[in-house]
């Protein structure tokens, strides 16, 4: 039996992976247009981590593996956006 603790940051990190996809709908239809605003690669970075806790905890490798590979895919995709904002490009902060 899993405990009540483990339960809530499980359900946390979900809820943090699913508001990601809120945040890019609400973006989205305010421009009219698809849009990965910044904040949805910060809402999968949190949520993942949480969620490799989460994993690692229940010993579940499926699970553990498909976090782990998505960190690298969010942690990269910052770097990227980091890049260019130094480099003087304009990016909007949408969200």
């Amino acid at each position: 039996m899993i405990s009540s603790g483990w339960l809530v940051l499980g359900m946390v990190g979900q809820l943090m992976f699913f508001a990601r996809f809120v945040v890019q709908w609400i973006v989205s239809e305010k421009k009219k247009e698809s849009v990965v605003p910044v904040s949805f690669w910060y809402f999968s970075l949190v949520g993942a981590l949480i969620l490799l806790a989460y994993s690692i905890y229940r010993r579940d490798p499926v699970f553990i593996a498909g976090m782990t590979v998505g960190l690298f895919i969010y942690s990269r995709n910052l770097v990227l956006i980091f890049r260019k904002r130094a480099a003087g490009a304009k990016i909007t902060p949408e969200v």
